[in-house]
């Protein structure tokens, strides 16, 4: 958050900024290994877009090419109340996941917007089976009443390919 010296803006420090989002992230990965869909999507600006890419072309854009999961808000918010109801067959009962995130890396940029990026692993657990997905986070951040908000969220996976029983039918 900027404060205010003499009338002028100035900008936090490096460090902090990346505490800060590194809290934030931590928060969402908690809300999401238990299943607080509703919570996390609270996190998201009207305007957010979630983007899993391919694990063949994982450097493309959405919007640009097709991808694991190109959602805007209208399409994230129904993804919520699917997996939250027994019409999401392959999340019901829902998957346990356990989540790392690590490595967070924040800058502002001038339009009041915080670029992060952060490694994860993702552990999924489902009958029985343990399934690992490894990758990376890229987040835009925007401030909204002083507190952070998602408006752009990528998973990019490191894995070459999805084995055939995985699925990422679940939040990543």
């Amino acid at each position: 958050m900027a404060s205010k010296s003499n009338g002028r803006a100035t900008r936090r420090k490096p460090a902090d900024l990346e505490r800060e989002v590194e809290r934030f992230l931590v928060n969402e990965a908690a809300l999401l290994d238990e299943w607080q869909l509703t919570e996390w999507l609270k996190l998201f600006t009207p305007d957010a877009r979630y983007w899993v890419p391919t694990t063949d072309l994982p450097e493309g854009n959405a919007g640009e090419v097709l991808g694991l999961i190109d959602d805007d808000y209208t399409r994230l918010q129904a993804r919520v109340e699917r997996l939250l109801s027994r019409h999401a067959h392959r999340e019901f009962p829902w998957s346990r996941t356990r989540r790392f995130v690590t490595n967070v890396r924040a800058s502002e940029n001038g339009n009041g917007e915080v670029q992060a990026k952060a490694s994860f692993l993702v552990y999924r657990i489902r009958n029985r089976h343990v399934d690992p997905y490894i990758g990376h986070y890229e987040y835009v951040l925007r401030r909204v009443d002083g507190e952070l908000k998602i408006q752009r969220r990528a998973a990019i996976l490191d894995l070459e390919a999805l084995d055939p029983h995985a699925t990422v039918s679940f939040i990543l």
